[in-house]
């Protein structure tokens, strides 16, 4: 025994950390992780840099080296030799943005686009306080707003504008915005109503989302645009800017109903049987324990809608209304301006306008995602 314990020991101290090893941390851990995890991978990864090496410098070269920056005309931009025109950008940037808006009163425009964006950042910062009057003052105060500001009342020194001049920028985001808005609360009723127990109810909902889902955007826009004054009185027109707005809405609302129907199909019974025991009732079942957690499973089917909904936009073009594409598809006309490089810079400037804000929602979605996967791991 005496000799046994003289052999055998044990360690007072720890053991010193070792550190990973050089492949499975830091930059080279992550390339083996993400870029070169198998052979496929890496196969795919080194065809990928050589395309990037063979599109790069020719499209650096012909946005930024042989671009144009300044310009009074298009007599420049013409040459076979130069690149992308950005003086077109600079001096149709005006129509781009608020199409025909009186030039004296783009404050108004202004004005909407920073409070709403202010009040956007309100409500979607994960800490910032008092979201119930954020809340409040987007949908309720800001509309009535925005609406006084954008169309006039001549009663404090407004003075009306149709919505025939509207266009650019502003219009895309405006009729994205109602329809996000719209489609959501839209959406979350109309899959509620699929689910209920009450036929008239759910055969209602059914025939509505199957209806608007089986037809395209368009079909829905030329209906709302020359069936929707059929179903109202004959003495009120709806204003032309406020048919596509009704169409685009509807659509959304009908495929973001499916879109919350699965995150409720998702939720387990236990949820419902939870609830109903400690005596909640429907509405605040749902409001409280059920829609919370339905619509954060379903958040990237959300957000997807949304995106797609804000590409749509464009095509309130058919029914005349001058969005965010078709200024820029009417500034390339100008003879003044007129050139084959001039209409690709111009529908590269639009295409970087729909790609930012599109990543933008899929980014913030990415991280609530992960916001609420720690919350959950909590």
């Amino acid at each position: 025994m005496a000799d046994a314990r003289s052999v055998a020991y044990v360690r007072t101290q720890a053991a010193p950390v070792l550190p990973p090893p050089a492949l499975s941390d830091g930059a080279l851990g992550w390339l083996r992780a993400n870029l070169f995890s198998g052979p496929f991978s890496a196969i795919f990864t080194v065809l990928a840099v050589a395309f990037i090496a063979w599109v790069a410098p020719g499209l650096i070269r012909y946005l930024f080296i042989d671009a144009v920056w300044t310009a009074n005309d298009g007599a420049s931009c013409r040459s076979p030799e130069v690149g992308a025109c950005w003086a077109y950008i600079g001096q149709k940037l005006p129509f781009f943005m608020y199409g025909s808006y009186p030039r004296e009163w783009v404050w108004r425009v202004n004005m909407t686009l920073v409070v709403g964006a202010a009040l956007i950042v309100w409500l979607l910062a994960p800490k910032a306080p008092a979201k119930q009057i954020g809340a409040f003052l987007f949908f309720v105060v800001y509309p009535l707003l925005g609406f006084i500001l954008l169309s006039g009342w001549e009663k404090i020194g407004l003075p009306k504008i149709d919505t025939d001049v509207w266009g650019g920028v502003f219009v895309s985001l405006l009729v994205s915005a109602v329809g996000i808005v719209v489609s959501l609360p839209g959406g979350v009723l109309l899959a509620m109503g699929r689910r209920s127990t009450l036929p008239v109810v759910r055969i209602a909902s059914v025939i509505f989302i199957e209806f608007v889902r089986g037809v395209p955007l368009i079909t829905v826009l030329f209906m709302a645009n020359f069936m929707l004054p059929l179903f109202l009185p004959e003495n009120w027109t709806p204003d032309r800017l406020l048919r596509p707005l009704v169409g685009v809405s509807l659509f959304a609302s009908a495929y973001m109903a499916e879109v919350v129907r699965g995150g409720l199909q998702a939720m387990p019974k236990g949820q419902f049987e939870g609830a109903m025991a400690l005596g909640l009732g429907y509405g605040r079942l749902m409001r409280l324990v059920v829609l919370p957690q339905a619509l954060t499973k379903v958040i990237p089917g959300i957000v997807n809608t949304f995106i797609g909904l804000f590409k749509d936009t464009t095509l309130v073009a058919v029914v005349g209304i001058y969005d965010f594409l078709r200024a820029v598809d009417t500034a390339r006309l100008d003879p003044v301006w007129a050139g084959p490089n001039i209409s690709t810079t111009g529908y590269i400037f639009a295409a970087l306008f729909y790609f930012i804000f599109c990543f933008g929602m899929s980014r913030y979605s990415q991280y609530m995602e992960r916001s609420l996967a720690k919350d959950r791991l909590r």
